[in-house]
């Protein structure tokens, strides 16, 4: 088993709302080694972002907070250092991309300004060897022109371009850790598959770690070594890519996998939808989140949380109903 980079143990997150407090993130664990990519996964509102925004601390507080649980990197746990001491490792050890490159982007400032700018104020690297430094980037994840492109301002750039701008910023500093919050959004499907490809191979490259976040179970299956599946602010299923698409145990993961469409699957095959809505977190079920859309929930499903544990070789699961597949 590989040597873990970042350790999330317990990782517990609320909000205090109008209607008390929500947690987001629930009791979450999870380790990505060096070169790695997990995938986390489910439909909105799971925990999935807020989960990547508690590793860095980014949430706004108030209202969100970090209720309890440990994020170890580099031997160190990132929940308890100092805002100062945590501001030298985002954009440095650890660097985010943000799911719409357009409101993340400085619109006053030029695209090789931004990318310089972590080298500078991480690195010291004078300014005019750090705009050196992100004209090479721009070109390194294919940006065309870029000579001209670094003095460019965001509006100016496609929603691709910045994109790629915004994993040029991510890449300045030569982080050991990239978070990727659904990357790709709002792309068309042929630049959606170019800025992931490219994440791959920036990180086969660098041996760099990779938490992607998505939805697209497509993308899942192409990139990711690891899969964590979220729902209601929990971890309910943990494997390897292929295992879980292999032999998924949840119910949810076995509806999540049956509602996309497969090249290996019979034409006429219908579709089957998850029935239902995502669980408010602000008024979640004694038991099973996902008991009230569940064919197969019985009493104990909805009187109980079943645990996560694990049902086989690296295979975590948190169901009463563990032989489905």
């Amino acid at each position: 088993m590989k040597e873990s980079l970042l350790s999330v143990r317990g990782l517990t997150t609320s909000f205090r709302t109008d209607r008390g407090k929500v947690t987001a993130v629930d009791d979450v664990s999870f380790d990505v080694a060096p070169g790695e990519t997990l995938a986390i996964v489910g439909e909105s509102g799971s925990g999935k972002s807020v989960t990547a925004l508690s590793i860095l601390r980014l949430l706004p507080d108030p209202p969100g907070r970090i209720e309890g649980g440990q994020i170890l990197f580099e031997e160190k746990d990132l929940a308890k250092l100092s805002d100062r001491e945590i501001r030298s490792i985002r954009g440095d050890r650890i660097a985010m991309i943000f799911q719409e490159p357009m409101s993340s982007l400085n619109p006053t400032l030029s695209v090789g300004m931004q990318i310089a700018e972590p080298m500078n104020l991480h690195r010291k690297t004078p300014w005019s060897k750090a705009l050196d430094a992100a004209r090479e980037l721009l070109n390194r994840v294919r940006i065309p022109d870029a000579a001209s492109k670094v003095n460019a301002w965001p509006h100016q750039f496609s929603g691709g371009q910045r994109q790629r701008a915004m994993i040029a910023m991510a890449l300045a500093c030569k982080p050991r850790l990239i978070i990727a919050d659904e990357p790709t959004t709002a792309l068309d499907v042929t630049v959606q598959a170019q800025i992931l490809d490219l994440l791959k191979e920036i990180t086969r490259e660098t041996k760099a770690a990779l938490i992607l976040i998505t939805h697209d179970l497509g993308v899942v299956a192409r990139y990711a070594d690891k899969v964590a599946v979220m729902y209601g602010g929990r971890i309910i299923e943990q494997a390897s890519a292929e295992e879980l698409y292999a032999h998924p145990k949840h119910p949810y993961t076995v509806g999540l996998l049956a509602s996309v469409p497969r090249l290996d699957s019979d034409v006429n095959q219908r579709l089957v939808p998850i029935e239902g809505s995502p669980p408010d977190l602000a008024a979640l079920p004694v038991g099973c989140a996902f008991a009230p859309r569940c064919r197969w929930a019985g009493p104990d499903c909805i009187e109980r949380r079943p645990p996560l544990i694990e049902v086989g070789d690296n295979h975590l699961n948190a169901c009463f109903r563990n032989d489905l597949n």
